[in-house]
């Protein structure tokens, strides 16, 4: 019965994924709607910036504050085995 069950879903999601691709044409995206202003494009520094960069350095900024701002007791914290606390 597991087989049946995933066949099925397999399909389900198959069937689901298709008609999405089939439904979301993008030659419509070719032709301009009323009212439509589209600005000026990004370079590919701005575009690596804004979607490269910029995420890494929110990450690290967040990754830093947690581990400057870490309350927790040394006592507690959990070490690999062969390695001496400190």
């Amino acid at each position: 019965m597991d087989k049946k069950n995933a066949l099925r879903a397999g399909a389900l999601a198959a069937g689901t994924t298709l008609m999405m691709l089939l439904m979301s044409s993008p030659a419509l995206a070719l032709t301009r709607d009323d009212g439509d202003d589209p600005g000026t494009g990004l370079s590919v520094v701005e575009t690596l910036g804004l979607y490269v960069a910029l995420p890494i350095v929110i990450f690290l900024a967040i990754v830093g504050l947690v581990m400057v701002l870490d309350k927790s007791d040394p006592d507690h914290r959990v070490f690999k085995p062969g390695k001496a606390k400190v």
